[in-house]
């Protein structure tokens, strides 16, 4: 009976195209060339526009945006552009804003792979009324930085609250001139205070008392040509009726006529006006303290009522401090913010990691396929069809929902390529199965896949357990990483279960197929595996404590910064340097403790210089090792800063996710078989999970200092806890098949076949995902190396545990005796069931 598929390919086609849809362009275009095209009327000026920006793409190393900016300079592009700008205070920068995420590719970019800088700041809110809602002040201080940094014309900056008390920037393509303004603009809270200065203060801070209400602070005093003098000053502690810098309109920089020095000149809004004309009127002859950021920066005294609405803040700044702070002023912070953790990227390292990230993409994909065609013949190229269409789909999704792509978001995708056809695998095994009972080609394809329906589903869930995890536990790329593996894993449902069944069902009912061939390299072992499951247990977790008490002798050396906080720098070279001579000068730098490693790309051949030091000392030890090896050339192309409270926080959601991950996968396997069959399961991945942080611990032993724990590694880790527990429910789910037909011989024996029956899937489906991952190893660089190493011995292990571990606990659990409540009152033989229809 054909079956009417009309729906299916009708969805199909849909999902596809919407897919198309949404990743169309992929690739962003060139700004220049966007601004001619959206432009709505030329001129003689916008031609010179257009062959400065030209020009300067030509010859400055700075991103396309940065190029046009300065071309444009201070023409007005409202003369060129019909956009609809309401509200803007700089049309012509919202416009460039504008022409940039129009010019974009749907596929976004993670810093790791376009260059640019990331901060991750603090609100202080302990000096803060208990009551004041923190989430106001996360949003605030969103805000108010966003209008800081378009200041700078930093092309699209992603700024977004990190938590209840934090808040997350990404600035693509930022030079390390420009890093460093935003370093100052981002961390200064501009919070700016009027206070009164007590009637005596001179007497009282002569005499070293100090009022109630009242405390001392200092300030630079000039008086014509007089020597610069310090001056305390006892001033109140609250701002004189609530008069504070969030009634600032704007601010602007001007000389003083006599000194030349920059003054800060500022206007109030209305309130804020009526409220300094108040406060000037009330306290004539009395001096009036500006405070900024709890500093000084003048005491001047009020001769008459100021009744304009503006006033001004002299100091001993330069130039550019002084347009800094004017920027600030007209966007103060509520509460005071610190980076706690920052990092930048070279655009040099980010074209690396693109390369080695497609090559590793490309790679991995084309020998899962061709292992596919090779072994499964047809069956294996509708597989492979349904590859095509799994990445697709993810794609496309990743860019529907505006997830970034990161370096780990890449070996997501790889990862997802080698898990793919692990459900065609099962299905295809079933179908084998099935033919080799007599059956006929269309009712072995439908039972294979009825079969195989229960198995898949129960992998795909325990996967997704760990993916989903990773999204909601997980920070910056590792979130992107589950994201990419969550999005895959589903379509692989969808591709596996629908796109390939109507892809038989087409070529079934125009008889084009008349059978299937297929490769079948294990045939019918009767290995008995569970003799040696007892020395087999015994040796292996033998090996974890090994591995992890070599773990405990590196002690700390184990850590990278992400868990210890610290400094990272990755530098570029044009001559190696010995270890020993850069270890000597970053003691001298201030750095006694250090890790100094040389690293090589497998993908592009280029080596790299990996120092990694105390937090806060990373800047002084990169100006030394500059300064002392000046012949090497060493040029910063990666930093990395994390604070000692932003890596105990990851250690402990690194430990809680690794947790609940094994909690969700208990409660799963218990529910859909029983509780014997989940102990085993999760003891199983612990054991996985063990025997590769081992491993890496190990690393130590064959190399210098050996891998160390990162947030990626920890990415990979719960990634294992995912695949592990797929082999070990598809050999739970023959146990419970074979349970219910009431297969006959011991529970041993039954165990045993299952495994046997599972053997030729288990040794296919790890395979190809070792295959993909092995794509990542050799060719993907960077953090995604250590990725693919872990997840290497995650697969190895993890096929090993299923049997092993699971299973054997499971028989031990039930003391060799069959499972009552699994049984069935179906009762056959041992070799009938070979057999069985």
């Amino acid at each position: 009976m054909n079956r009417n598929n009309t729906w299916k390919w009708l969805l199909v086609a849909f999902v596809l195209a919407w897919s198309l849809h949404e990743l169309y362009p992929p690739t962003g275009r060139d700004l220049v060339e966007v601004f001619e095209e959206k432009s709505a009327s030329r001129d003689t000026n916008f031609a010179a526009i257009v062959q400065q920006a030209r020009k300067l793409q030509g010859t400055a190393p700075q991103p396309s945006f940065a190029n046009l900016r300065d071309a444009v300079g201070t023409n007005d592009l409202t003369r060129y552009f019909d956009y609809k700008l309401a509200g803007e205070s700089e049309p012509s920068r919202a416009i460039l804003n504008r022409l940039q995420r129009e010019a974009a590719g749907r596929l976004k970019l993670g810093l790791d792979l376009q260059g640019g800088s990331s901060f991750l700041v603090a609100l202080d809110t302990n000096k803060l009324s208990a009551t004041v809602d923190k989430q106001s002040l996360v949003n605030q201080a969103v805000e108010v930085l966003r209008k800081r940094v378009d200041k700078l014309g930093v092309a699209e900056p992603l700024i977004v609250p990190a938590g209840e008390d934090r808040v997350l920037l990404q600035m693509p393509g930022v030079s390390d001139a420009e890093r460093q303004e935003l370093l100052v603009i981002i961390s200064k809270p501009a919070f700016l205070e009027f206070r009164m200065v007590h009637p005596e203060s001179d007497r009282l801070i002569a005499q070293g008392l100090i009022a109630p209400g009242y405390e001392p602070l200092k300030t630079k005093q000039k008086r014509g040509r007089e020597a610069e003098r310090i001056e305390s000053v006892l001033v109140k502690i609250d701002p004189e009726r609530g008069l504070t810098g969030k009634f600032i309109k704007n601010a602007g920089v001007y000389r003083d006529p006599v000194s030349g020095r920059p003054q800060i000149h500022f206007k109030f809004t209305d309130e804020g006006g009526k409220l300094f004309a108040d406060i000037t009127r009330e306290h004539v002859n009395h001096r009036l303290g500006i405070v900024l950021d709890g500093e000084l920066y003048s005491a001047p005294n009020i001769v008459e009522p100021i009744l304009g609405g503006s006033g001004q803040i002299t100091g001993d700044f330069d130039t550019k401090e002084a347009f800094e702070l004017a920027n600030v002023l007209e966007n103060p912070l509520e509460a005071p913010v610190k980076i706690i953790a920052e990092s930048s990227v070279d655009p040099s390292l980010g074209r690396d990691a693109i390369r080695s990230g497609v090559m590793a993409s490309l790679a991995g994909t084309l020998l899962v396929s061709l292992f596919m065609i090779g072994y499964y013949r047809l069956s294996g190229l509708i597989a492979n069809v349904a590859l095509i269409t799994n990445l697709i789909i993810l794609l496309g999704v990743m860019c529907s929902v505006g997830t970034t792509l990161t370096l780990p978001g890449i070996a997501g995708v790889v990862l997802t390529v080698g898990m793919a056809v692990d459900a065609n695998v099962l299905i295809y095994e079933r179908i084998r199965e099935e033919l080799a009972k007599g059956k006929s080609l269309r009712g072995a394809i439908a039972a294979g896949y009825d079969r195989a329906f229960s198995t898949i589903f129960d992998s795909h869930v325990t996967t997704l357990i760990s993916s989903v995890i990773l999204i909601y536990m997980g920070t910056g790329s590792v979130k992107g990483f589950g994201v990419a593996l969550t999005i895959g894993v589903a379509a692989s449902l969808f591709t596996a279960l629908v796109v390939t069944r109507i892809i038989f069902d087409f070529l079934l009912a125009r008889n084009w197929i008349k059978s299937l061939s297929m490769l079948h390299v294990i045939r019918d072992t009767k290995i008995d595996f569970m003799r040696l499951a007892r020395p087999a247990f015994i040796t292996t977790w033998l090996v974890i404590i090994i591995g992890l008490g070599y773990g405990f002798y590196r002690g700390k050396g184990m850590f990278g910064t992400d868990f210890l906080g610290g400094d990272t720098t990755i530098f570029s070279f044009e001559k190696k340097v010995d270890v020993e001579k850069l270890r000597a000068t970053v003691t001298k730098a201030g750095a006694p403790e250090s890790l100094i490693q040389f690293q090589k790309d497998m993908a592009t051949g280029k080596e790299t210089l990996r120092v990694t030091t105390a937090i806060g000392t990373g800047d002084q030890v990169s100006s030394e090792l500059k300064k002392e090896f000046a012949s090497s050339k060493l040029q910063s192309i990666g930093q990395e800063k994390v604070g000692a409270v932003v890596g105990e926080e990851i250690q402990r959601s690194a430990l809680f996710a690794a947790l609940l991950s094994l909690f969700g996968i208990l409660v799963y396997v218990a529910f859909r078989y029983e509780f014997s069959f989940a102990v085993g399961a999760v003891v199983a991945v612990l054991h996985d999970v063990l025997m590769t942080i081992g491993m890496y611990c190990l690393t130590g032993a064959f190399s210098e200092h050996g891998r160390q724990f990162n947030a990626t590694m920890v990415a990979a880790v719960l990634t294992i806890i995912g695949f592990s527990i797929n082999d070990t429910i598809v050999i739970f789910d023959r146990i419970r098949e074979d349970l219910k037909l009431g297969v006959r011989g011991s529970f041993k024996d039954l165990i045993n076949q299952a495994l046997n029956q599972t053997l030729s899937r288990t040794i296919i489906t790890s395979g190809t995902v070792f295959l993909a991952t092995s794509a990542l190893y050799f060719f993907g660089g960077g953090v995604i190396n250590d990725f693919a190493f872990t997840f290497l011995v995650g697969i190895v292990t993890g096929t090993y545990s299923s049997i092993y571990i699971a299973s054997a606990l499971v028989l031990w659990w039930h003391k060799g005796e069959r499972p009552k409540a699994t049984g069935s009152a179906v009762t056959i033989d041992t070799q009938a069931a070979e057999a069985r229809v």
